[in-house]
């Protein structure tokens, strides 16, 4: 929502997202994360003189990928350029990137804000570039490390359309564009390490002007929830400006995520001053239409498709299935636990999402873990979910089962038996805590048979208090029904 109701905001995000080949964009040199300091670099990703690059084809592969799955335009003829501008941590003086024509064109990709419905984002392009070093500035006193490693990694630059107009849309659209990256293993998403990155252009309008507001880029955005606090905190100074009735200045400010503030870099430069020209080292890139056509075959399923087919075939509701495709390997858990469910005869997905959604991610959430740190396996959470459909355990006392596993691991089932906590179904054995249990409370009895018939949650909680939560709910509901008459 627009933090001044007077107020639109215009935002655009331009993602870094590294890509997942084994070697750099133009020599053999490892692309690895990690590594000590300046031992991945040789001559070409250096900048030596005389020496001349080399294209990788997986990087020219995984463009594509990105570009058919948001619904992109493959362009067969794409030139790459020298963008010259100094960076202390460039070798070259210049960056080989993609201008006029970049590999893809023309993309979407759709979003589901919490709370608001669904909406479509353009993509402008997508283009295929070199990543620079990195300086470090700890460790040393009145100036900085370089670190080389990362030159020469392949990049994608993933410009969107200035469409989203809240932080909130910002987040969303981030999201989905990692989940897809990941989906199609071409990026890890990772933002602490750097492999995907975000800059954020963000401007204000008055609500119904035509003409955008002065833009400015915000960069230093090293997680999603910093770029929505960075966009926040943008606007409020966008609308200050304009409303002490001074103007918004053009330029790149720097997030610092410990203040929670921004500060000036430098003025925008505009394309012009980079001095692009063609890159004469490199020849254009001219892909054959069945190439492509290839690779659109052999897509892997995208979110959406996965998000789809979960409501489709297995009921299940949009924002369950919006949640458990956040990610792959989100996905892949609860296809792997359902799989356990289904396998056991006890097919319910709607259960299976439910423990996954609700009661591991909370427990993730807390503890700060993700998905794939999970102490709780996927085998052994739907294990936990077959022994609930079942009746070898109640819900409650699954929850005791679940603590269990996510603080110790171990095997439901094992844990189930070593402990004592499968669910009581002997009707006698039921039958006999019903009558103690109508025989202490014959005020409520009396109360039930007069037409308070809420009472009855009472003397289910006092059974199963009496029997430590083991006995079959269900059977207790109906055994005090038939005695009670």
């Amino acid at each position: 929502m627009p933090i001044d109701p007077h107020y639109e905001t215009v935002i655009g995000l331009e993602v870094h997202s590294q890509l997942r080949t084994k070697s750099k964009i133009f020599c053999g040199c490892p692309n690895i994360f990690g590594a000590e300091a300046n031992t991945q670099i040789c001559p070409v990703c250096a900048g030596f003189p005389g020496v001349l690059p080399v294209m990788n084809r997986e990087m020219v592969n995984m463009a594509i990928k990105t570009g058919l799955a948001i619904n992109g335009t493959i362009n067969n003829f794409s030139v790459f350029s020298r963008k010259n501008y100094f960076y202390p941590d460039s070798p070259t003086g210049y960056q080989i990137s993609q201008y006029d024509l970049p590999i893809v064109e023309h993309g979407e990709l759709f979003i589901n804000p919490e709370g608001q419905s669904k909406k479509r984002v353009g993509v402008t392009r997508i283009h295929m570039e070199v990543d620079a070093g990195k300086s470090l500035h700890e460790g040393i006193v009145g100036a900085s490390w370089v670190d080389l490693n990362r030159v020469g990694t392949p990049l994608l630059e993933i410009v969107s359309e200035p469409d989203m107009r809240s932080s909130e849309e910002a987040g969303a659209y981030l999201k989905k564009l990692r989940a897809i990256l990941r989906f199609l293993e071409v990026c890890d998403g990772n933002m602490e390490e750097g492999s995907f990155r975000c800059d954020a252009n963000v401007s204000v309008r008055h609500y119904g002007a035509e003409e955008f507001g002065t833009r400015t880029e915000l960069k230093n955005l090293n997680s999603i929830r910093n770029v929505m606090r960075a966009i926040d905190y943008e606007v409020e100074r966008q609308i200050d400006i304009i409303e002490n009735g001074d103007t918004v200045v053009q330029e790149t400010r720097l997030w610092d995520a410990n203040n929670n503030s921004s500060r000036s870099m430098r003025s925008k430069e505009d394309a012009h001053d980079y001095r692009y020209f063609p890159e004469p080292d490199l020849p254009p890139l001219t892909i054959e239409q069945s190439h492509i056509d290839d690779i659109r075959a052999r897509l892997p399923e995208l979110p959406d498709d996965m998000a789809k087919r979960f409501q489709d075939e297995m009921g299940l509701s949009e924002y369950d299935a919006g949640v458990l495709t956040a990610s792959k390997e989100m996905a892949s858990y609860f296809e792997i636990a359902n799989q356990v469910v289904t396998v056991a005869g006890k097919k319910n997905a709607k259960a299976t999402a439910n423990w996954v959604t609700v009661e591991l991610l909370g427990r993730l959430n807390k503890n700060g873990l993700e998905i794939e740190e999970s102490p709780v396996s996927a085998t052994n959470m739907g294990k936990l979910v077959a022994l609930i459909q079942s009746g070898d355990i109640s819900g409650k006392i699954a929850k005791q089962v679940f603590g269990f596993m996510f603080d110790d691991g171990g095997d439901p089932e094992q844990i189930v038996k070593e402990k004592g906590l499968k669910q009581v179904t002997d009707s006698s054995a039921i039958n006999s805590e019903v009558d103690q249990v109508l025989a202490a409370h014959p005020e409520q009895v009396e109360q039930y048979r007069g037409g308070k018939t809420q009472i009855l949650g009472f003397l289910v909680g006092k059974v199963m208090q009496a029997t430590r939560g083991k006995a079959n709910p269900a059977m207790v509901n109906s055994l005090l029904k038939d005695k009670l008459g």
